[in-house]
């Protein structure tokens, strides 16, 4: 009896560890074993103290076309019980809180939940002919992955309600126009540029990378006032580990000079 082949495959490439959407007969659409399975993954890779950056890409040329609705329409049911908070979201890692920033290497379609998935990352890597769209749209089914969240405060108020309301597509070149992409690509050259990018974060001072991740991300729920606090108490840690000095002994020994990182 052949073993079935498993929706989501992990891999380590020195400190950055590869998770990959494999469903290539559904263009990679999330049904809730692959959530479940994706969720898993990404939890094995922020908790793995070998690994300081995770990519998050798709098999066979494509990132994902959203959630599997031909499972949806046979009774497949993700959990879609959370109300926000930390935690696993319909699509898997979507409303998780990781401590190591996220990549996502984008060809192909990166549609509805897709692209919801592509949202929940740090940075977007795509190449020149991917597409993003809310897909969604045209089947009545609701952006719950926090698509209606993120797109907003990544992009502006005007052009996520463009993409939102109409559903339309956009290639590559127009998401890196209006911020939605990080680095474009050519088409093939996504996965090794995000993994290359991946690599640059993971040789950098670890400590303070995180928790400036982290005051960056947990501004968004708080007043100014709070958030300067937060951002004061996530720059005292990093102080009182000791990189900082070890950062400062470095640079007065002649590193790092002209936007060099050693």
């Amino acid at each position: 009896m052949t073993t079935p082949r498993p929706s989501v495959q992990q891999a380590r490439d020195g400190a950055v560890a590869i998770v990959t959407i494999d469903r290539p007969q559904r263009r990679n659409a999330v049904d809730s074993a692959t959530a479940t399975a994706l969720a898993d993954a990404v939890e094995r890779a922020d908790t793995d103290p070998g690994v300081a950056a995770i990519v998050l890409t798709g098999s066979d040329g494509v990132f994902c076309a959203g959630a599997d609705l031909q499972a949806l329409a046979a009774g497949d049911r993700a959990d879609a019980s959370a109300e926000g908070g930390e935690g696993r979201g319909p699509m898997g890692p979507t409303r998780m809180r990781t401590m190591k920033p996220v990549i996502a290497a984008i060809e192909g379609p990166a549609v509805a939940g897709g692209l919801e998935l592509a949202l929940w990352a740090d940075l977007r890597v795509a190449a020149r002919d991917a597409v993003f769209g809310v897909y969604c749209r045209r089947f009545g089914v609701p952006l719950i992955d926090l698509g209606t969240v993120r797109l907003p405060r990544l992009i502006g108020h005007s052009r996520a309600m463009d993409l939102i309301l109409t559903g339309r597509g956009i290639d590559g070149v127009e998401a890196e126009r209006i911020g939605l992409v990080n680095r474009l690509t050519e088409p093939g050259e996504a996965l090794p540029v995000a993994v290359a990018l991946a690599h640059e974060l993971a040789a950098l001072p670890q400590e303070c990378l995180r928790h400036d991740r982290l005051s960056a991300l947990e501004q968004w729920d708080l007043s100014e006032e709070d958030a300067w606090r937060n951002e004061w108490r996530h720059g005292t840690a990093v102080i009182g580990s000791g990189e900082t000095l070890d950062g400062a002994a470095r640079f007065s020994a002649g590193a790092g000079r002209h936007g060099s990182t050693t």
